[in-house]
């Protein structure tokens, strides 16, 4: 069974996202992590960079497959997880903890409210399984 963590909100893509004060903790589900496989590299944005809502900001490589990693807000990268550059693997040990991706600072809060909540999501990947 997947963990989905109630206090974030998600996207239809398997991002996550957490609000941590003015800025937006992002990653990829474990939902996700588990359909990738191992997980072999990740491409991240740099720190100033800008993301805009929908549009890719980096990848994630694995056994399987390369998996395009879509901004669920637009705003101004703060910080990324560089340990995820020599262990990318903290993505499928730790997807909502270490494994986290991007932080960003969300241009406009609202947009917030396009995410998915704990039951939407739930819903969502339970029709995912089925297909």
């Amino acid at each position: 069974m997947v963990q989905v963590l109630e206090e974030l909100k998600y996207t239809n893509d398997h991002e996550w996202a957490h609000v941590e004060g003015d800025v937006l903790v992002m990653g990829i589900t474990d939902y996700a992590q588990d359909s990738l496989g191992e997980i072999v590299y990740v491409e991240l944005p740099s720190e100033g960079d800008e993301i805009t809502k929908g549009d890719p900001f980096g990848a994630v490589e694995s056994t399987k497959a390369v998996s395009d990693l879509y901004a669920p807000v637009s705003g101004d990268v703060v910080e990324v997880n560089e340990a995820l550059l020599d262990s990318p693997e903290l993505i499928n040990t730790d997807p909502y903890g270490e494994g986290w991706i991007i932080k960003v600072k969300v241009y406009d809060p609202g947009e917030l409210n396009d995410l998915m909540n704990f039951v939407d999501y739930n819903d969502f990947i339970e029709k995912e399984m089925e297909k």
